[in-house]
């Protein structure tokens, strides 16, 4: 069977997931890793049934993959059926208050991370700094500098690995470090391996909304060590999340409140993207169901989703089974619970085949609608599977046990995960996210761009007769068609992008899934960059209100901004600091001709965006060289500075010295000319600007989306946490 995948897709898929040659080139044909997986987890049927049918099993799985109706996450589909076979996702580590304890997890974590893991801990048990250390007779250094170890492991770990390392760091409210722990990434610099949490328990919460103090507890004692401030604190999250889109939050107390095996344990942290809270050695095995291929004209096709849900259900179990889990431990507690999380991708695609705008009623209803219902028949078929092989161990004493539920095959069912990589296979919507644009420009190798244009609208545009290529180009440089008068309202109606749609429908959709899923949301509430400090706070408090587990949030460019002050206001007499270069940067150099030979322009970018830009002639020495360096620097400095690029190519484009030059057809006027159509060429267009504020993806040096608690490209499928 061939499937007709994008060629944005057919990318990803050759440049992550496919087996490889000794060359590095693919070795196997998308659908060829399609039975690969469906071949190894289908055999899992015969752990519990010597006489099952594989082949049919097979090919269930097969036709839901190769249908995009379902499809695993990325280590099933890089591993199974091979070598490594390590096929989970996400892991939660312990990490105890002994210097032997943070070792032995930091080398497990290394061990999950080699097999393409990513790791959840919570730092909440470590002594504060300055603490006493008796069997030293010293002081403890506290949670925040093991955390600088651990990042600098994954740094190194990840070097060689088939999946880049993600961690989470967990920290809670009432920990004595806590003032430290929410400013930790206030430095852009530091701790870039790490998304960071603050546990928010039902007493701080009380606590606010008050008015009052409440007690920060030394763990090693569990005494208290001071009172301080309910509102002090969250407004140092608040202002921290606003400057950073660092820390979130995760509502602990709410989260042990749905613990289905709170005999075995508190949930104290997360994995990376804060949808699957886990015990300590749990792992998950996830999956997602594209909902845009659920829909029959304008309405749910809900016998195909049901019996997709079944099998989907059955395919995860199936992988609990045949994973190669890191260590021996994981594997005994995976079992214990046999954790799946089963969610969705295509929501925002399935609205609009719906003829229903995100940000509204209907879609809230809709949500609510289609995850109660994949709840509910996920359920039904994991106490399906529980007749034939049993209840997951630890089921007595679970919130299963009872004479209303006397099979479950697995603890929990349903997450929200994020999908950026797969969801660009089964070419459809990430998530639970809006659109990120209509149309957006992809770079292809040979340094060429190419505007991509989501279908749906395009079917559309044909349809109604507006298309044009002109609007084609136009779209991607704005991204977003809502100033598009020539485009019918109706249309401009459904295909608002993630800028588009205020915050509070955010949180209204991802309290809607929250409502109906066991585990956690997987989600990014996105703001402009005028949003103030007090429209973040209000998100934080309503999404508590909303019975939301987790909260993450990222202001539009917020990471060019500089820490220059404290407190909400800024002083008339501030002055701006360039932000520092990092150790690292990531970038290319190009050749371009000029009068004066050939300039080699070379372009660098940290976490934030371009962040230096300087040249060097073919021929060493002269004026020439030592103009070309201090316009370097200077350019340098002020995109550090915050300068859009769009602005330091104005003032450079087209200036002219009695030697031009011609270069694939294009006149060079000046080497500074040069410069400036180098950065033309990177930047391509004003939206990709706007949006290398976020950053640039490190593998084609598009602009990074923050989307689904992660960071995204769209350009080439790239995700930080994996």
């Amino acid at each position: 069977m061939s499937v007709l995948f994008s060629e944005n897709a057919r990318i990803v898929l050759e440049r992550r997931y496919l087996k490889k040659d000794s060359h590095g080139n693919p070795c196997e044909t998308p659908e060829q890793m399609f039975e690969r997986v469906a071949e190894a987890v289908a055999f899992a049927d015969t752990i519990f049934d010597s006489q099952a049918d594989v082949v049919k099993t097979r090919e269930k799985f097969f036709k839901m993959m190769t249908s995009l109706w379902f499809l695993p996450n990325s280590p099933t589909l890089m591993n199974a059926g091979r070598q490594l076979g390590q096929l989970a996702a996400c892991f939660v580590l312990p990490i105890e208050d002994s210097m032997e304890a943070i070792f032995d997890s930091l080398k497990n974590t290394a061990i999950i991370q080699k097999s393409g893991g990513g790791t959840g801990f919570s730092f909440s048990r470590i002594r504060p700094a300055h603490d006493i250390v008796q069997s030293t007779s010293g002081v403890s250094s506290g949670p925040v500098s093991f955390m600088a170890v651990y990042d600098a492991a994954t740094e190194t770990v990840k070097q060689g690995a088939t999946r880049q390392g993600a961690n989470m760091a967990v920290l809670r409210v009432d920990h004595p470090d806590i003032e430290a722990f929410i400013n930790a990434k206030n430095d852009v610099n530091r701790l870039n391996n790490f998304n960071l949490s603050v546990a928010l328990t039902q007493s701080f919460l009380e606590a606010l909304e008050k008015g009052k103090n409440y007690n920060l507890v030394n763990p090693r004692t569990g005494k208290p060590t001071g009172e301080i401030s309910a509102d002090k604190i969250f407004d140092m999250i608040v202002s921290s999340a606003w400057q950073t889109g660092e820390p979130g939050v995760i509502f602990i107390d709410r989260i042990n409140e749905s613990n289905p095996a709170a005999h075995l344990g508190k949930i104290e942290a997360t994995n990376p993207c804060g949808e699957q809270p886990l015990l300590a050695y749990e792992s998950c095995t996830l999956g997602s169901i594209n909902l845009s291929r659920m829909v029959t004209g304008q309405t749910i096709d809900f016998p195909r989703l049901k019996a997709v849900v079944h099998d989907a259900v059955h395919f995860l179990d199936n992988v609990v089974e045949i994973n190669k889990y890191p260590l021996k431990i994981i594997e005994e507690m995976s079992k214990k619970t046999r954790k799946i999380g089963l969610g969705i991708m295509g929501f925002a695609d399935m609205l609009i085949r719906m003829n229903i705008a995100y940000d509204s009623k209907e879609a809230v209803d809709q949500a609510q609608k289609v995850m109660s219902f994949i709840q509910k028949e996920s359920r039904a078929a994991s106490a399906t599977l529980a007749k034939t092989r049993g209840n997951f161990l630890a089921y007595i004493n679970s919130i299963f046990d009872s004479p209303s539920t006397p099979y479950m095959r697995n603890a929990t069912t349903t997450t929200i995960a994020p999908t950026g990589s797969i969801s660009i296979i089964a070419g459809t919507s990430g998530g639970i996210e809006p659109l990120f644009a209509v149309a957006h420009v992809r770079r292809i190798l040979n340094g060429q761009t190419l505007f991509e244009m989501h279908p749906i609208f395009l079917e559309m545009a044909h349809k109604q007769n507006f298309y044009s290529d002109t609007l084609k180009g136009e779209i991607a440089a704005k991204g977003s068609i809502k100033n598009f008068t020539a485009i019918p309202e109706e249309v401009r109606r459904l295909f608002k992008t993630t800028h588009d749609i205020k915050p509070e429908w955010h949180i209204k959709i991802q309290a809607a899934f929250q409502k109906f899923t066991d585990n956690a949301v997987s989600k990014t509430i996105n703001f402009s960059s005028s949003a103030t400090v007090e429209d973040v706070r209000k998100a934080f408090l309503l999404a508590d209100k909303s019975g939301c587990k987790g909260l993450t949030i990222y202001r539009d460019g917020s990471r060019m901004d500089q820490v220059l002050c404290v407190g909400n206001e800024k002083s008339k007499t501030e002055k701006i600091i360039p932000r520092p270069r990092p150790k690292r940067t990531s970038g290319f150099t190009e050749r371009i001709k000029t009068g004066c030979g050939n300039l080699y322009v070379t372009i660098n970018s940290d976490d934030s965006g371009i962040c230096e830009v300087f040249g060097k002639m073919g021929k060493t020495g002269g004026c020439a060289s030592s103009q070309i360096e201090s316009v370097g620097r200077l350019i340098s400095l002020a995109l550090r500075s915050g300068v859009t690029v769009d602005s330091v190519i104005k003032q450079l484009i087209g200036i002219r010295c009695p030697s031009p030059a011609w270069e694939n057809g294009k006149m060079v006027h000046s080497c500074h000319d040069a410069i400036a159509q180098v950065l033309k060429n990177v930047v391509g267009s004003n939206f990709i600007e706007k949006q290398s504020a976020m950053g640039v993806c490190p593998k084609c040096s598009g602009p990074l989306a923050h989307e689904e608690g992660c960071l995204i490209c769209h350009s080439c499928g790239y995700s930080r946490c994996g």
